[in-house]
């Protein structure tokens, strides 16, 4: 066992994804069975009587590899000199709230946290956003926390990805552990595309074990894109097992490393890879080690993957409508260039760029800086 344990942050940890993700990374889900764990969790202040019901249950569960817990609604004092954030918490969209609402106020919370991280976690802080829109939320927090690595700031696709290797497992009637390589690309959102070819079944390519390309070019997609959506229909509640367990997996592999001929989906700085668009969170297929994750390249793309590929690529941006970046080129640069990758003929409903003035922005509440209108 390591003697030197591991700080992680859970932000959001009284809500039910982090009340599911705590015991795991107790039991040592996250970073392995011989990792020691410190907690640090972290709420908003109307919270705090749930934080201290979570940390009295850790108490109670006794698990060996935990050897301490910090909990806090400042975001400063629960990011000091952690090794792994978790970004739970977001302003979930309520009834009656258009998505820029949610955008607003989801931009304040993640400059205020990314603030914190920079100041106070570690140097090589492993980040993965959680909280939806969980691209867009990685892509605010990256632009305000420059000191971190691009590389270190990712968001969950994982989920998704396990999502499709269970819908190929339960359609192949084989155990999930037979199913390798699918690919979400793009966006956490229902924009996603779910991607078969290059994945296998046993070592055998899953559309010759499947046997239907008419299900997996169609069906397939809809469901794992809206699998979030039939679990909050079955449930009244949202995914939270299965998100805590997917953001598991996605540290374990992104620190451990990922299998041999095996690779992953994690939403990450994009490269312009595979002519994604550049310099926003995108996901794509991964393969990690040492604690570094590398784009997998030259997987041959047909017709119907361009296709999907391009409408991922191009709708991250729809999820800026009206939130505004205060004096950010970089998220200007990116706009831009995406744009002219994607000419407004393409673009779904005609997204075009806005410029807000200082003035205006203030007037509205939002902060000086660029806009997207659809």
């Amino acid at each position: 066992m390591s003697s030197e344990p591991k700080r992680v942050l859970i932000t959001g940890a009284a809500g039910q994804i982090g009340y599911a993700l705590c015991p795991q990374v107790a039991r040592g889900g996250m970073l392995g069975h011989n990792q020691p764990i410190i907690l640090h969790l972290l709420d908003i202040a109307p919270a705090q009587q749930s934080l201290e019901g979570v940390k009295m249950e850790l108490v109670d569960a006794a698990f060996p590899l935990l050897k301490g817990i910090v909990i806090s609604t400042d975001p400063v004092e629960a990011c000091k000199d952690v090794d792994v954030a978790v970004m739970v918490g977001g302003f979930p969209r309520k009834g009656g709230m258009e998505r820029k609402d949610v955008m607003a106020k989801n931009v304040a919370i993640y400059k205020s946290q990314a603030a914190a991280l920079e100041k106070g976690a570690k140097p090589d802080v492993k980040v993965v956003v959680v909280a939806n829109p969980a691209n867009t939320n990685a892509l605010i927090l990256k632009e305000n926390a420059p000191k971190i690595p691009n590389e270190n700031v990712t968001c969950l696709t994982r989920l998704d990805h396990n999502r499709a290797l269970g819908q190929v497992a339960e359609k192949a009637k084989v155990a999930v552990t037979d199913v390798k390589n699918v690919i979400i690309w793009g966006n956490h959102s229902s924009s996603q595309y779910p991607d078969v070819n290059h994945g296998t079944v046993k070592g055998k390519p899953i559309r010759e074990v499947i046997g239907d390309d008419e299900y997996l070019n169609n069906e397939f997609i809809q469901v794992v894109q809206q699998r979030g959506a039939a679990i909050i229909k079955a449930r009244n509640l949202s995914s939270a097992m299965s998100a805590a367990s997917s953001a598991c997996d996605h540290i374990y592999n992104w620190i451990n490393g990922t299998p041999k001929d095996t690779w992953v989906s994690m939403g990450v700085y994009s490269d312009g890879s595979y002519n994604a668009p550049k310099d926003i969170i995108f996901s794509f297929p991964v393969k990690c080690k040492a604690g570094k994750w590398e784009i997998v390249q030259g997987l041959p793309i047909d017709e119907f993957s361009k296709a999907k590929l391009k409408a991922t690529g191009r709708l991250p941006l729809k999820s800026f409508p009206v939130c505004c970046f205060a004096h950010q080129p970089t998220l200007y640069t990116t706009v831009n260039t995406t744009l002219q990758q994607y000419p407004m003929a393409d673009q779904p409903q005609g997204i075009k760029l806005a410029v807000r003035s200082t003035k205006a922005c203030h007037a509205a509440s939002h902060p000086p800086g660029f806009a997207l209108y659809g």
